[in-house]
């Protein structure tokens, strides 16, 4: 599925799970939007200082980049991303917008 990296269309929503483009110095990637922990918006979350750890706005749990950048394959070309969405071919499938933190926006 292809979605735009930025801007009203820039997060695609697989069977109700929200999955954005994720532009950091340490490489892009598809993400999910949501924390893994107890569903806050990761896509507003802060880089750690060190810079290989997202911290959830909601509890401050930490969530390493390197598993998150493993978890969908992606590749971007120009403004547009096409990612290999878990069980896509059955569910229900939509673009949304989701505003990025200023560490996820690169």
């Amino acid at each position: 599925m292809s979605f735009s990296v930025a801007g009203r269309e820039n997060c695609a929503e697989i069977a109700g799970t929200p999955y954005v483009y994720a532009r950091t110095s340490e490489g892009s990637f598809v993400m999910r939007a949501t924390c893994p922990h107890r569903g806050g918006p990761l896509h507003l979350a802060t880089l750690e200082p060190e810079g290989n750890r997202l911290v959830c706005p909601w509890h401050t749990r930490k969530t390493s980049m390197s598993r998150m950048r493993q978890e969908i394959p992606a590749v971007r070309s120009g403004d547009t991303v096409t990612a290999v969405f878990p069980g896509t071919a059955e569910a229900d499938v939509r673009l949304s917008y989701r505003p990025l933190s200023v560490d996820l926006a690169g």
